[in-house]
């Protein structure tokens, strides 16, 4: 359905959902889409879903009511950990151009093509502005892509394959988000920018409804999810507040956790220190192109929600995260985006320290897959040492031997 106005996030303030907004005019706060779940409850059954499509749009209901542009994103599948019980991997490496950025650019796609918005653009990290080019060709659409010069080769070669404009920027994705904002006015891009628009928020809860619907509608005692710009775990808590008000699950919640790369932790730093919003992170460094974000827009909502799940926040180092691609990969036969395996080190982390016991069911989304990363993982691999043979003396013996 369509929905019924768009909300501040953090002065409540109403806008119009019927033509195109990114942010709150009064203060920049990141805009949700409303719907009337009051006058769905009872109409929208869990029992409906189904039969349905197996992608995110199974949940039309509560999703935009525009014609979708899809390519056959979400419901991914909900693996069961080899080694450790009650431990479910959601693996969003499934998904069109590999990773769960698909979703969010899915949904956000469609309603630029349903406003009627010709041209897009993007600040990236990498899998963002690959599955804006995916959508924007589907689409029809022009997409207009900035993202740093060393981020991983199929991000790189996808982005140009599916025909967008590529700017490559010696810097991060701050960097590129500050392209966008100083181009887009004289060059009529529309910015759908991480929470700078409101619909790829709407595409990520579907991983919500889908944790839910898959466990049987019995939510996990905690999520563990990869934070760089934070949207999925935004959407998913938003998913939760949904269902609640339809009637699919009662005012039980997951611990949220967020796990970001030890050379660019804000969230967590700012999480240790009890703040409501973080500090932009200065000199940030990992080989986890997609938690290299200075300073998520949305900081002050993740750290809401850390707060108001009992959740916490982790940090990985590199050597950690490659050790887990590795691990998950030879295991659990998983090959996991960097990005993902993060969450198997919070994970262990946080079964080290008694924050999760071994009967807590949890689950770990892994963000994406390991191929778009092939470059940069073959950068990480030590050198395999080859030993001379041993000497042979067989005399009077003229090979092969």
């Amino acid at each position: 359905m369509q929905p019924s106005y768009l909300e501040c996030t953090r002065c409540g303030q109403h806008l119009p959902a019927d033509k195109p907004q990114n942010i709150c005019p009064e203060d920049g706060g990141v805009l949700y889409a409303r719907y009337d779940l009051a006058g769905l409850k009872g109409k929208f059954r869990r029992e409906d879903l189904r039969g349905r499509v197996a992608s995110m749009w199974r949940y039309a209901e509560v999703l935009p009511d525009a014609k979708p542009v899809t390519l056959g994103e979400g419901f991914t599948p909900m693996l069961a950990s080899r080694e450790y019980p009650n431990v479910y991997i959601k693996d969003e490496g499934l998904n069109p151009t590999g990773s769960f950025k698909a979703r969010g650019l899915s949904a956000a796609v469609t309603m630029s093509r349903h406003y009627g918005i010709k041209k897009l653009a993007i600040p990236s990290a990498g899998n963002a502005g690959g599955a804006l080019a995916a959508y924007a060709a589907a689409a029809g659409l022009e997409a207009h892509i900035f993202m740093p010069k060393d981020v991983p080769q199929a991000n790189r070669m996808e982005c140009g394959f599916y025909g967008a404009r590529v700017t490559l920027v010696d810097g991060l994705i701050s960097d590129c988000a500050r392209m966008v904002a100083e181009r887009k006015e004289k060059e009529g891009w529309f910015d759908v920018s991480t929470l700078k628009e409101p619909f790829r928020v709407e595409g990520k809860k579907t991983m919500g409804y889908e944790v839910a619907e898959q466990l049987e509608w019995q939510l996990p005692a905690g999520v563990i999810y990869p934070t760089g710009g934070g949207v999925g775990m935004i959407g998913m808590w938003k998913a939760f507040d949904e269902m609640e008000q339809l009637g699919w699950i009662g005012s039980e919640r997951p611990k949220m956790v967020t796990v970001q790369a030890a050379g660019c932790a804000p969230i967590v730093k700012a999480w240790e220190a009890g703040q409501s919003a973080s500090e932009a992170c200065t000199g940030a460094e990992t080989f986890a192109a997609g938690l290299r974000v200075p300073k998520a827009y949305g900081d002050y909502i993740i750290l809401d929600i850390l707060k108001a799940s009992h959740g916490t926040a982790v940090a990985a180092s590199d050597a950690e995260i490659l050790n887990a691609v590795r691990h998950w990969a030879s295991l659990e036969g998983v090959f996991a985006a960097p990005e993902g395996a993060a969450a198997l080190v919070a994970y262990q982390k946080l079964r080290a320290s008694g924050f999760f016991s071994k009967e807590d069911k949890v689950v770990l989304f892994n963000t994406g897959s390991g191929y778009k990363y092939l470059d940069v993982l073959e950068s990480k691999r030590e050198p395999v040492r080859s030993e001379p043979p041993a000497s042979r003396h067989i005399g009077g013996i003229i090979g092969p031997y």
